[in-house]
């Protein structure tokens, strides 16, 4: 046991251990954590319907009709009609001809990519790509090769100089997770198909946010049909839980009998696959969410801009306020809790060395008067010293 308790205490040396805070009230804009309220800054619930009345409602009732667990894999006796329902309501939202459901990102993004590619396959992925698209690259067994973050020419020249593998799949995350920026997609869309490969999608941060129906990234660029894999969450904007790949028949097919996540995991609740649904009418009959949800974005970066912090290349309702050092990032991020934001500092491995930062989100649940508040922090952290 002595080994991990060394290895705990390098981390605590390099500022790099991790806490868990438990949360003791319905996720929101406002949480409660030690008996206290604090404004929620960090959240991947941009649409604030992780405790919509609709989603409790539609797995409440699901509940009562299919119980909770779901038995067993899909490929046993786990597939309700609910994971069929949902999956066709997501082919239909991704515009795409099938749709399968993962019990997460992890999952999907770790099963879908060794599915599809192998040995004498090679694989292209962006260098800020997120954890799971980089061990699902490397459970495939192909060969992998990084091009730099957003580098088109960098790609092209890797597509080139790669001409002689079975299959070539890109990679690529919709929305950076970390940094907030948007994936060059036209431009891969046409590397794609000048030389003959595959692209995938992961669009967790993208799905829900982006799009006039808000189908992601791919629906804001208008190159539906021409993505091969889309990857996208249900834990985020659609404020429930799993994951899903979008895409052709025989995608999904092919998933079904290779994906070893798939294959092996006990299936989604019915009631998750019931509070999903609930989502997406959302999401597709309410854009005012998404209005509400940029105007906050907006109004959050312009005032923090304004104070002086920069928030680097992002575009979207995630903003990095990047630090730098652990240490510092660490503690600003409980000056940021002491003053009643609840905003996690983010360090190495999940970003590159000396860049850690604060990760902030908007959600459209936030009231100006939260942003508001936010920025008064901001500035007052920035006055100090601690950004």
């Amino acid at each position: 046991m002595s080994m991990f308790k060394d290895e705990l205490s390098q981390l605590e040396q390099s500022h790099l251990r991790r806490r868990l805070t438990v949360v003791e009230s319905t996720n929101g804009s406002r949480i409660t954590v030690n008996g206290r309220e604090m404004l929620q800054l960090c959240s991947n619930d941009y649409l604030g319907l992780a405790g919509h009345p609709l989603l409790r409602k539609a797995a409440c009732e699901a509940m009562e009709r299919h119980g909770f667990g779901s038995g067993a894999s899909r490929l046993v006796s786990g597939t309700s009609s609910l994971h069929e329902e949902l999956e066709r309501r997501l082919a239909r939202f991704k515009n795409t001809e099938a749709a399968l459901l993962f019990n997460s990102g992890y999952a999907a993004n770790t099963g879908i990519i060794p599915a599809v590619a192998g040995e004498g396959d090679v694989l292209l992925s962006d260098s800020l790509n997120h954890a799971s698209i980089i061990d699902g690259c490397r459970l495939s067994k192909a060969e992998v090769l990084v091009y730099r973050h957003k580098d088109l020419d960098h790609a092209e020249q890797l597509l080139a100089k790669s001409r002689a593998a079975r299959r070539r799949l890109i990679v690529t995350d919709g929305v950076f997770s970390m940094d907030g920026d948007v994936a060059p997609l036209p431009g891969l869309v046409s590397l794609a198909e000048q030389y003959g490969a595959l692209l995938m999608v992961d669009d967790a941060h993208g799905s829900g946010v982006f799009g006039s129906n808000g189908g992601g990234v791919v629906e804001h660029f208008g190159l539906s049909g021409r993505v091969h894999i889309q990857m996208g969450t249900l834990g985020k904007a659609f404020g429930s839980f799993g994951a899903y790949a979008a895409g052709s028949r025989d995608l999904v097919d092919l998933l079904v009998n290779r994906s070893r996540s798939f294959i092996y995991s006990t299936a989604l609740p019915p009631a998750i696959c019931a509070a999903s649904m609930a989502a997406l009418d959302i999401v597709e009959n309410d854009p005012a969410l998404r209005v509400t949800l940029w105007r906050n974005r907006e109004r959050f970066v312009n005032s923090l801009q304004s104070c002086g912090i920069e928030t680097g290349g992002s575009e979207t309702p995630i903003i990095p306020i990047i630090i730098g050092d652990s240490a510092k990032t660490l503690q600003a991020s409980e000056k940021l809790f002491e003053y009643g934001i609840y905003a996690s500092a983010i360090r190495p491995p999940t970003v590159l060395e000396d860049a850690a930062r604060i990760r902030t989100t908007v959600m459209s649940s936030h009231a100006d008067t939260d942003i508001d508040f936010a920025i008064s922090i901001f500035s007052r952290l920035k006055q100090e010293g601690f950004l």
